[in-house]
């Protein structure tokens, strides 16, 4: 059974699976790709101005020869006049409106009330069906509500077990608002931080609903009330992905478990890990450890000497 859709503030419905051209294919040709995600069942294209994705996203959607109407695409602002700026994202999509059209991150905004009136004059002007954030913290969401006339209706975040307990109290306050979370970044907890604590308990619960560790994360991902934004350039990694849809639900034992092995944080990295050598810190300890071994050398000689 495919992905369905969410009913969202203002009363349009977002699919609750995007495949996403950010990550790993930023600033590549993601063509091939999203036209491999679109074969396999995906109708949610999420691409942004920064990946420098959005050509070959409006190249892909031409090539599928599908009806605009069946296709969702969101893609983000990043910098500059706003009407501008989706007009430059529009005509490298080749599309006369998006979907979604997001504020990429609240850290690169100057004034954040003249952005947000920006994208309220484009869905006015249908420009942009809906209009949402990303990245947005609940301060910054307070900020923007204060001023907003229409609410935005996502707010798109990382968001896996290791992140879960620093991101608990903005989900509650975005379910508050009726703002629906889209989670990216959900599967960094089992690949960039494999070997931690919430790996025995995702197996556990991939070998009773008879599914993969990755499957897994996702149905966590879901109990949360959030939706997905992923990808991939392997099409059995895509039919995964879209095969969560017909797994049994977790248990509630089993969303408990993972939330408490993610508090216990990711596997420790090593001091090198931690302090990379072209960074300040990691300076300060070389030049540290450095200083010692030289004292150590000088002492340990001296005292040779006087003992002759």
């Amino acid at each position: 059974m495919p992905f369905g859709t969410v009913k969202l503030l203002d009363g349009h419905e977002l699919p609750t699976i995007a495949f996403g051209t950010g990550s790993t294919m930023k600033f590549t040709d993601v063509t091939d790709y999203v036209e491999q995600a679109l074969d396999n069942g995906f109708w949610h294209i999420d691409t942004a101005a920064y990946y420098q994705t959005e050509k070959y996203v409006g190249i892909a959607l031409k090539e599928s020869g599908l009806p605009r109407s069946s296709v969702y695409i969101t893609t983000k602002y990043f910098e500059g006049d706003v009407r501008e700026a989706a007009q430059v994202s529009l005509d490298n999509l080749a599309l006369s409106y998006v979907d979604l059209y997001l504020i990429h991150n609240p850290s690169l905004l100057g004034d954040l009330e003249s952005v947000w009136r920006g994208f309220e004059s484009l869905k006015k002007d249908g420009l942009a069906k809906s209009i949402g954030v990303s990245n947005f913290s609940v301060g910054d969401l307070q900020q923007l509500l204060r001023k907003a006339y229409e609410k935005p209706v996502v707010n798109q975040i990382q968001l896996h077990p290791y992140n879960y307990a620093q991101q608990k109290d903005l989900l509650s306050y975005c379910a508050k608002q009726g703002i629906i979370v889209e989670a990216y970044g959900s599967l960094n907890s089992i690949t960039r931080n494999s070997g931690g604590p919430v790996d025995a308990v995702v197996n556990a619960a991939a070998k009773r609903i008879n599914a993969t560790p990755n499957q897994v994360i996702f149905a966590w991902v879901r109990s949360k009330g959030a939706t997905l934004v992923t990808t991939s350039r392997s099409k059995e990694r895509l039919q995964e992905y879209l095969a969560v849809e017909d797994l049994p639900p977790l248990t509630p034992e089993e969303i408990t478990a993972i939330d408490e092995a993610g508090a216990r944080g990711p596997p420790s990295a090593s001091l090198m890990t931690k302090f990379r050598p072209n960074t300040s810190a990691a300076k300060v300890v070389i030049m540290v450890v450095l200083l010692l071994m030289t004292g150590l050398r000088l002492y340990f000689g001296a005292g040779k000497y006087f003992s002759r």
